[in-house]
């Protein structure tokens, strides 16, 4: 009997399979990829020619006719079957939003995350990439500049997602464990711009840049174009483990104030603080009071595993700023909420922030006396 042909070989040994489709390039399931970073990697990912295929999932069918759609929650444990054939899932099913309530947010974002890592392995998936933030490193004031990807994760769960974020982080480290032969990278970008909301780019929306007596702030950026190129690094097996990603470098406040032309309002501490957590917890707005800590310690990152491995960000902080700010144009925030025109025009400049900040003390007053009573 003759011998089999050998692609016929190659086909029956695993090892040979494996090697193949490396040569032809990965087929990667994208998860989140209707909006967002998930569809501006989609998008990229299905132009590379060192991809073979991309899987896009998401809850809606987006924009990209190169992908391959599979419609469905991330929370679906039949998502496994969507998943099969994948050689690398990168999960970007995450809810972040500011309005969302914290609870449901919460369950979509861990139940999401445990969901794709188990079905990931389940479909024999060999790569998860996750998406979390630097700010899982915590802003304190005795952080180095800048920090190493092997930093302790100092953050508490009092910032927007944050404690979503960092039990994120924790699935990462127990899923090699629960699932051996599956590898997990976890990319940590700095301050996102570019089609995001959230606190921190909420912050360039004020009339004055607040300020806290005696904090040391530094911001680093990242552009979503440079995240979407360090992502794809990973796909590619060119970088793994625990990566950070953003601009090189990092903005003093005063430089951001002479490149903004905002000018500061500073407040002592307790005041600052305490009025955010009284405005946060009556409703006003939507940012609790641990988010003001990234607006006054540094979180800078190195980004020193991927520079090592080749990669550059096409994005200086100053440019990104710059982009920022044109996103901001025309918006008005106060403490984190966002006004309608009409509203910050009556308010006025710095006296918008005064005025939230003299509404939690009426509120505290009537409160006293209340108890009074």
């Amino acid at each position: 009997m003759s011998s089999p042909d050998p692609q016929v070989r190659a086909a029956r040994n695993p090892s040979t399979r494996s090697a193949a489709a490396a040569v032809r390039g990965p087929v990667v399931a994208v998860t989140g990829a209707a909006g967002g970073v998930g569809a501006l990697l989609t998008e990229r990912l299905a132009a590379s020619g060192e991809i073979r295929q991309v899987v896009a999932i998401d809850e809606r069918r987006g924009e990209c006719a190169d992908a391959e759609w599979r419609i469905l929650d991330v929370r679906d444990p039949a998502i496994a079957d969507k998943l099969r054939g994948a050689d690398v899932v990168v999960h970007l099913a995450l809810d972040l939003d500011l309005e969302t309530d914290p609870a449901a947010r919460t369950a979509y974002n861990v139940r999401g995350t445990q969901t794709v890592l188990t079905a990931a392995a389940a479909a024999g998936v060999h790569r998860v990439v996750l998406c979390t933030s630097a700010m899982v490193y915590g802003a304190l004031p005795d952080n180095e500049l800048p920090l190493s990807e092997d930093a302790e994760l100092r953050a508490t769960a009092e910032a927007t997602g944050v404690g979503d974020l960092l039990e994120i982080e924790r699935l990462a480290r127990r899923a090699p464990r629960a699932h051996p032969g599956l590898n997990v990278t976890v990319v940590r970008p700095a301050v996102l711009v570019g089609g995001t909301d959230t606190a921190l780019t909420r912050y360039f929306e004020s009339p004055r840049l607040l300020v806290v007596a005696g904090s040391r702030p530094a911001w680093q950026f990242c552009h979503v174009e440079d995240l979407c190129s360090a992502l794809e690094y990973a796909v590619l097996e060119k970088v793994d483990g625990e990566l950070a990603v953003g601009c090189d470098g990092w903005l003093e406040q005063e430089e951001v104030e002479e490149l903004s032309g905002i000018r500061r309002m500073e407040l002592p501490s307790a005041v600052a603080l305490g009025a955010a957590a009284r405005l946060h917890r009556i409703g006003l707005t939507p940012s609790p009071a641990g988010d003001l800590a990234y607006t006054m310690y540094p979180w800078v990152v190195s980004g020193s595993r991927l520079h090592d491995a080749g990669w550059r960000p096409q994005w200086t902080n100053e440019d990104v700023l710059a982009e920022l700010l044109e996103e901001a144009a025309g918006r008005h925030t106060v403490a984190g909420r966002r006004l309608g025109r009409k509203d910050a025009t009556a308010a006025g400049a710095a006296g918008a922030t005064v005025a939230l900040l003299g509404a939690a003390a009426v509120v505290r007053r009537a409160r006293k006396a209340r108890r009074r009573v």
